[in-house]
């Protein structure tokens, strides 16, 4: 997969299969917009291409920026698109001035007179250009003029539920984070450095990894969470708390946590950069009475989770 920063170096990609989006979280939604893509490009003997942004609009125009949380970070935003098939991404800086551009002008002066499509594929509720004032019948009205196809991808439903990103956010928000998984298609993870932490799992028998994630990144509900744990290329067995370890009394109510006790795992992991998957949510965070009923409800939780990773 090749991605470029520079638009006007895409002017050499034969027959290209273009989508225009932030695609946060790469999920199913965006999965089914990539796989049309693929058919298209493999029948015309063209390339995909992802048109994308950074930063994220909303981070540029403030919109709620107070709540603002992302499902993945940039980088791995790319390596889905590369695991998905997708043949080559564009890069554009959004800016302030960039956010003013209309609709019309956006669809010309970058896709059309650059990338040059011989289709544009979108989801059912694509929006794009100044005020958002661009979707799929804007795109069906200047086909012809700009010479391209147009596809537009339905909504795709899971249990009855169209899939969104703001709907698999709403899911980890409240913990929820199997329906999060089924909405996503994949396990949802987060990969993140261990910081050294107070070291009191360790005396309890149950030493932990912790990972502090930047506040746009931190998703999931406080609680435990049956794990998933890539390090170094091999997979753990985990148990992980999400919260402010109210039993200890260290954390401040706006800094968030994550501690994870890898399984059979003795080793020390400071400085390293492990990647956790998330498949299931057991209970609340709980404050207890003293550090003897906190260790005696891990060893019920790590018995839980024990039957869950089965």
């Amino acid at each position: 997969m090749k991605v470029y920063r520079n638009i006007i170096e895409t002017r050499h990609i034969p027959n290209a299969v273009v989508t225009i989006g932030t695609f946060d979280g790469v999920h199913l939604g965006h999965q089914a917009i990539f796989g049309k893509m693929k058919e298209l490009a493999q029948h015309i003997g063209g390339q995909t291409v992802v048109v994308t942004f950074h930063p994220h609009p909303r981070q540029v125009l403030n919109i709620d920026s107070s709540n603002l949380r992302f499902l993945c970070t940039p980088e791995e935003k790319l390596a889905k698109f590369e695991e998905f098939g997708i043949d080559n991404v564009v890069i554009i800086p959004f800016t302030k001035e960039f956010s003013r551009t209309p609709s019309e002008t956006f669809l010309k002066d970058y896709i059309i007179d650059n990338i040059r499509p011989a289709y544009i594929v979108v989801g059912y509720d694509h929006h794009f250009g100044k005020n958002r004032m661009g979707d799929f019948e804007l795109l069906n009205g200047l086909k012809k003029k700009y010479n391209f196809e147009v596809e537009r991808i339905a909504a795709q439903d899971v249990e009855n539920i169209a899939v969104s990103s703001t709907k698999i956010r709403n899911a980890l928000a409240v913990g929820n984070v199997k329906s999060a998984n089924r909405l996503l298609g994949y396990t949802y993870s987060v990969t993140a450095e261990v910081v050294v932490g107070n070291k009191i799992g360790r005396t309890l028998g149950f030493p932990t990894a912790n990972l502090e994630l930047p506040r746009e990144y931190m998703l999931l509900n406080g609680g435990v969470y049956a794990c998933l744990v890539d390090y170094d290329g091999k997979p753990y067995k985990a148990m992980a708390n999400i919260g402010h370890r109210p039993t200890i009394g260290d954390r401040s109510e706006d800094q968030p946590i994550i501690e994870v006790n890898l399984f059979g795992f003795d080793g020390d992991l400071y400085g390293k950069t492990i990647r956790v998957s998330f498949l299931d949510r057991i209970r609340d965070e709980v404050k207890f009475s003293g550090l003897d009923a906190l260790k005696a409800q891990l060893e019920e939780d790590r018995e839980k989770v024990k039957e869950i990773l089965k």
